[in-house]
């Protein structure tokens, strides 16, 4: 049977606080220019008021196998297309909040990340971290599964390229925007 990637089995295991984010509240983004989904390049270090960039292991693409049979058993490995949709989904209520701009970060390549973002209708850009130049030089989590090596989910807030909050581990996440939407206002620490 085919995986449905826009929702999540309800048996998925939950990822542990490995301490693997710990040290990017309060950093300084490395400036590493990355390929967007809209044909242009994006540095998060450089970007000028509050960014919410989302790094995820790899969204599902449909008529495709998971990368490895046992995808969801990886805890935080399923969830890239629900938690997309939900950033998708919240956009408009984040620019509201004063949210500059939202990029999702992901090691897959700009033309497979381009699919994905016009598939989902996606109102921001995807940035393509193929070689892991931005996930090395920031230290972000990562995890491998079928010989790739690929981002562990977390959510940052970047104030003018500094860290200012992360999310990590993110789980569920589909909640993963509604999650930092509860922080922007206050309800969440």
């Amino acid at each position: 049977m085919e995986p449905t990637y826009q929702t999540l089995p309800a048996d998925l295991p939950v990822p542990v606080d490995d301490g693997a984010a710990a040290h990017l509240t309060g950093m300084r983004l490395p400036d590493v220019s990355l390929a967007a989904t809209d044909g242009g390049r994006v540095s998060l270090a450089r970007l000028s008021g509050r960014t919410i960039a989302y790094a995820y292991p790899r969204t599902g693409e449909p008529g495709q196998p998971n990368l490895v049979p046992d995808w969801d058993a990886i805890p935080g490995a399923r969830g890239c297309t629900p938690q997309s949709c939900g950033f998708r989904d919240h956009h408009a209520a984040l620019i509201a909040r004063g949210v500059a701009q939202v990029h999702g970060v992901s090691t897959q390549t700009s033309a497979y990340q381009r699919e994905a973002a016009a598939r989902l209708h996606l109102p921001f850009t995807l940035l393509a971290d193929p070689h892991r130049a931005f996930a090395m030089a920031a230290r972000l989590p990562t995890f491998e599964a079928g010989g790739a090596v690929l981002l562990r989910r977390l959510t940052l807030v970047v104030d003018d390229g500094v860290v200012t909050k992360v999310f990590y581990p993110v789980f569920p996440p589909d909640r993963s925007a509604e999650a930092v939407l509860a922080w922007l206002d206050g309800s969440e620490a």
